[in-house]
């Protein structure tokens, strides 16, 4: 994607969207690289309103991160989708070309696998992933990337688990899908992913207790009852805001062109951001 030049503008849209840490990691790279000419904002935006604001963006826009609840409801209004997005048929990240012209991609994928690979998670034998929305599309897709082609999902309504089962074809990972009421022996499980709500999986704490690894995708308030279960048996624990970094990384080069990004200062800003909240 060609580098926009001079002042060049991006936000994040969801809603809600008050609370994303998009525009502080963002930011943060901004300042470093000396892009003193982009700005970075959060917009609200639900799915209604998506097709009216994206016809009014102008040539100044780079780009766009999307969350909650569009990541699926962009993709008819895209002039193309990476074979990623396609895949996991969830986009988070809207590029704009100089004719104007929309991108779709999927930057998840690569937050959940640099996160994962910063622990030490690289090669695990089995996995599971909780919870069965966008973000647990992603999951599949990165375990894949780690090498697996068989994983469990664990979900509160099997019967409700078609989509992410076609997106596991796609993927070609064999899935077993279980109820929340049945949870498999997660235990025996190398890696577990947790895509829930903040503090949905810490009723399942016990149960994840004796887990080699554990990604949380919760990361405020943290660490979660299921991270500190985790921890206290000297497994793995990843917080969601590692991912969250390593994709906004990924945002970041794709949207400015630049391969220099600085992952330190967009962890520093983050992290800073957090305890503030946490205090405030």
């Amino acid at each position: 994607m060609t580098q926009a030049p001079g002042t060049a503008r991006a936000a994040v849209l969801g809603s809600p969207i008050a609370h994303s840490l998009s525009p502080v990691l963002h930011r943060a790279a901004y300042a470093a690289l000396g892009l003193s000419g982009w700005s970075y904002q959060a917009i609200e935006c639900d799915e209604a309103e998506l097709p009216g604001l994206l016809a009014g963006l102008g040539p100044e826009w780079a780009g766009l991160s999307l969350t909650m609840p569009l990541k699926r409801a962009v993709l008819p209004l895209l002039d193309s989708v990476s074979e990623l997005a396609v895949e996991v048929g969830g986009v988070n990240t809207v590029l704009f070309d100089e004719g104007g012209g929309r991108h779709g991609d999927n930057t998840d994928v690569h937050g959940i696998v640099a996160a994962l690979g910063e622990a030490g998670v690289r090669a695990p034998g089995s996995a599971a992933v909780l919870g069965g929305g966008a973000t647990a599309a992603s999951a599949l897709a990165a375990l894949r990337d780690l090498g697996l082609d068989t994983a469990t999902l664990v979900v509160r309504d099997p019967g409700r688990a078609a989509d992410t089962l076609r997106v596991a074809e796609r993927l070609g990972v064999k899935l077993s899908v279980w109820g929340f009421d049945a949870l498999p022996d997660v235990a025996a499980t190398d890696l577990v992913i947790s895509t829930l709500p903040a503090g949905a999986a810490d009723r399942m704490a016990g149960a994840l207790a004796g887990v080699p690894a554990l990604l949380d995708v919760a990361y405020s308030p943290w660490p979660t009852a299921a991270a500190e279960t985790v921890a206290a048996k000297g497994g793995t624990v990843v917080s969601g805001f590692a991912m969250l970094l390593h994709q906004a990384v990924r945002q970041v080069e794709l949207m400015t062109g630049r391969g220099d990004v600085p992952v330190a200062a967009m962890r520093a800003a983050g992290e800073a951001e957090l305890a503030r909240r946490a205090v405030g």
